[in-house]
């Protein structure tokens, strides 16, 4: 049984100097392929494209924290806000998602190309601290309390939904999102059955269910 051969995309000079077709590789050596055209059979040598990269500063923001690192990526990738990415660093290693470009010290923008730019502005997503704001189960406002949880970036929040978190209890009234999340029609969420990750969310607000908690005391 035999493998497949690899294949890539290259001009052939016999049939197709202008257009690049499937060719085989036969041969790797001295930083040069030799190749066979699928379409006319044509055996000639090419130089592969090297994978480069660049080196490009991050800035995280964590928990109302933020430290620096760095990323190696392709230069002529386009890259955009909201977009997410693994970060390895000597800690740890952790998704973040993009919330600016900054391509020169006075200069950001919401997309460019990866040699364009400076530093990549981002947060982590794969934990993230919630905002939640509690109001008393009177209605009013006067008394709301604000609390922070720590969740998954990928946990699921609903509107009309019972939470638990430590002491505090309480069923989501609205949901207001971050401006990086995509995919929501509508800010803040306030219909009951309307879900947001923790990742996509600013802040949760809602009523509290603490005191009318049962309890078989």
């Amino acid at each position: 049984m035999t493998e497949t051969a690899e294949r890539v995309p290259v001009a052939c000079p016999s049939c197709s100097p202008d257009v690049e077709t499937v060719h085989e590789v036969l041969t790797m050596g001295g930083g040069k392929a030799t190749v066979r055209c699928t379409e006319c059979s044509h055996v000639h040598k090419v130089t592969p494209e090297t994978d480069e990269e660049v080196e490009r500063d991050v800035v995280v923001s964590q928990d109302g924290e933020s430290f620096s690192a760095t990323v190696d990526a392709p230069p002529k990738e386009t890259v955009a806000v909201g977009e997410e990415f693994i970060l390895e660093t000597e800690e740890a290693i952790m998704v973040v998602r993009i919330t600016d470009l900054q391509l020169s010290e006075e200069k950001r923008t919401d997309e460019a190309k990866v040699e364009d730019v400076e530093t990549f502005w981002t947060r982590a997503v794969d934990n993230v601290r919630v905002n939640v704001t509690i109001n008393p189960d009177d209605g009013s406002h006067d008394d709301s309390t604000s609390v922070k949880i720590d969740v998954p970036g990928d946990y699921e929040f609903e509107v009309g939904e019972s939470e638990e978190f430590a002491n505090e209890e309480f069923k989501v009234k609205s949901i207001a999102i971050r401006d990086d999340a995509e995919g929501y029609h509508f800010n803040p969420l306030s219909e009951e059955g309307d879900t947001a990750i923790a990742k996509d969310v600013k802040r949760v607000y809602g009523d509290d269910e603490t005191s009318s908690a049962w309890s078989a005391w």
